[in-house]
């Protein structure tokens, strides 16, 4: 095996890793990535003196604290490059809806606010950049969750305690997709709502959600209508921009 096949190989075990968003047995990962056990064990011992990866239990391999420094200094670097291209869309966004609007993007089971744009008016939602809230709960959140991968978001929906809050969650996400947002009312803050759409990548992936957040009393079938609009299309440019055709 050259040098470019090892790479190949210890890159397609990252991979495996990542993928499944948890541990992983030698087998396991000898059978996703269609090696002998024997060249995956000698792999990962390599790996693992390297902190790429390490063993989480009796013969459990997960990602190591480097390969997790590694990613989220990558994660930082992209929220860089994403806040020059948002801000001048939230800034058209929220004169066009007059409300307060905001960017979100995943941290591991929640989600961050790294930009927002305060609307103008004399009754505005208030949120400030670095507040954390779950995915589960709200807009900005549940429009992350439902354009992730079916295996993370089976892990959100098993955190909640009954069979029925798991089922409502699956399917405000299926409802989600379908839509092409969210609209959710006092989730957050009882006298809010919010509207969010998915920010995505050249490769379709999810990497934000741009969102708007106001009072809930303006809300009726036409305003509703209008500002989901708005959202969507302010999001679609954001996307296009990020390399999204």
């Amino acid at each position: 095996m050259n040098g470019t096949q090892t790479l190949s190989r210890a890159l397609d075990i990252l991979f495996a890793l990542s993928e499944a968003n948890d541990t992983l047995s030698v087998s396991e990962i000898a059978e996703k990535v269609s090696i002998p056990e024997s060249t995956t064990y000698r792999f990962i011992q390599t790996l693992e003196q390297n902190g790429i990866v390490e063993r989480k239990g009796k013969s459990q391999i997960g990602l190591g604290m480097r390969i997790l420094d590694l990613a989220r200094s990558l994660s930082h670097q992209a929220h860089r490059e994403l806040l020059p291209l948002a801000l001048p869309i939230m800034e058209q966004l929220t004169r066009q809806t007059r409300e307060t609007s905001v960017l979100f993007v995943r941290s591991g089971m929640n989600c961050v606010c790294i930009q927002n744009v305060r609307s103008q008016g004399l009754l505005q939602f208030a949120v400030e950049n670095g507040r954390v809230l779950p995915l589960n709960s709200g807009g900005s959140g549940k429009c992350i969750l439902a354009y992730e991968n079916e295996r993370f978001i089976q892990r959100v929906v098993d955190t909640l305690e009954t069979s029925e809050e798991q089922r409502v969650l699956t399917e405000e996400c299926k409802a989600i997709r379908d839509r092409g947002y969210s609209f959710t009312h006092g989730e957050v803050d009882p006298d809010i709502f919010a509207v969010a759409a998915p920010v995505l990548d050249a490769h379709g992936l999810v990497v934000a959600s741009l969102s708007i957040a106001g009072p809930n009393f303006k809300c009726n079938a036409d305003y509703d209508q209008e500002i989901s609009g708005y959202v969507v299309a302010a999001a679609n440019q954001l996307s296009h921009k990020l390399g999204r055709s």
